[in-house]
């Protein structure tokens, strides 16, 4: 019953740091202002990134031929990025499970090896499935 409880309220607190970490950014013009230099620096690496990501998603665009293969490829390549470390939260916190909290109790035993198993299939799904897009569509597409 208590695990059920930890659940809900860790939904909950997922919930609101989703809700409330996201920011709304406005311009303002500021003159001779030292936050203004800051909002002038910061919005120049924004520009930055937004151009490189154009950049990187033109690559694909021409490297792949059609702009639904490259953005297809660009974002493969974001997910092989990212499912790295959200992977290895998932197999620690499924260790954690497994062989900390589940001395004490079996059923949560099972439940850390069922998510150290799944984590490890994402990572490897996540990690191979841009090699396979890869293949197919440059290698037999032509």
């Amino acid at each position: 019953m208590k695990l059920h409880i930890i659940k809900k309220i860790a939904i909950i607190f997922l919930l609101v740091i989703t809700i409330f970490g996201t920011l709304q950014v406005f311009a303002t013009d500021t003159q001779n202002n030292e936050e203004g230099i800051i909002d002038e620096q910061v919005a120049g690496e924004l520009i930055k990134v937004k151009e490189n990501t154009k950049k990187e998603i033109e690559d694909y665009n021409e490297l792949y031929g059609s702009t639904t293969y490259g953005m297809t490829a660009y974002i493969l390549n974001k997910v092989r990025l990212y499912s790295i470390p959200l992977c290895f939260i998932g197999i620690a916190v499924g260790a954690i499970f497994q062989y900390v909290i589940g001395i004490r109790k079996l059923d949560l035993r099972d439940k850390g090896l069922h998510l150290v198993v799944t984590f490890i299939t994402i990572l490897v799904i996540c990690q191979v499935l841009p090699l396979i897009f890869a293949i197919v569509v440059r290698g037999w597409r032509g």
